[in-house]
């Protein structure tokens, strides 16, 4: 698959499917199970991967995408790749919020549990909710020190789905793959947001990571969206 930032080959980034399946998971559903981790996808699949992993290069490049939304299969074009590290904070933070979603509050709460998250798992979840163009774009690569046990969470309602995901090699090793369609599906659809707000589709997709990263590692786990 293609990567999101251009990183050494030792550093493999995995891009993730973000639309939501044809029967989203219910948090409230706690029967559901998935038994079977599928590595490889069938071909359809795997090209609406590919189509998910440009439009995440497309949110953060500017370059030439194939953009998924809740409508199907759109082209979107940016001639200029967007590089803009003074939209960077000056102090270091895993939460930056250049599109104004979150408040103050809200902020500090999220990355405190992201802080906890790294404690206690080892893995690293980093978020940045945008308008594009109005992103920091590739600068947060080197801002974040991004490598294979990092999470890069990119919420930004361009596409329709709010909720876009880039999962290191470790972290693709541990969580299945249909966690963060199925996430998405959950928490990102434009229905949710518009209705509760960008905020509460952020705050509700962390806390689902969360939970997920502190399950043991076996055939079942991730299988719910809390």
């Amino acid at each position: 698959m293609a990567s999101l930032f251009h990183l050494p080959s030792s550093l493999t980034f995995r891009n993730i499917y973000h639309s939501p399946p044809s029967n989203p998971i219910n948090p409230s559903h706690s029967h559901f199970r998935f038994s079977v981790r599928n590595e490889n996808p069938p071909p359809q699949l795997s090209k609406i991967s590919e189509f998910s992993s440009k439009t995440l290069n497309f949110l953060l490049s500017g370059s030439l995408a194939l953009a998924l939304s809740l409508t199907g299969v759109g082209i979107a074009e940016g001639k200029v790749g967007v590089n803009k590290p003074e939209l960077l904070p000056k102090e270091f933070t895993p939460v930056i919020d250049v599109a104004g979603f979150l408040s103050d509050g809200q902020e500090k709460r999220l990355a405190q549990e992201i802080r906890d998250i790294e404690k206690d798992t080892g893995f690293k979840l980093r978020v940045l909710a945008q308008n594009y163009p109005d992103t920091p774009g590739l600068a947060i690569k080197d801002f974040w020190q991004v490598d294979d046990r990092t999470i890069v969470f990119v919420a930004d309602p361009t596409f329709g789905n709010i909720l876009n995901f880039n999962v290191g090699a470790t972290v693709d090793l541990d969580i299945p793959r249909s966690f963060w369609s199925r996430l998405a599906g959950t928490y990102g659809n434009m229905f949710y947001w518009k209705e509760k707000g960008e905020d509460a589709s952020i705050e509700a997709a962390v806390m689902a990571i969360s939970s997920c990263l502190r399950e043991p590692v076996g055939p079942n786990n991730c299988s719910e969206v809390k």
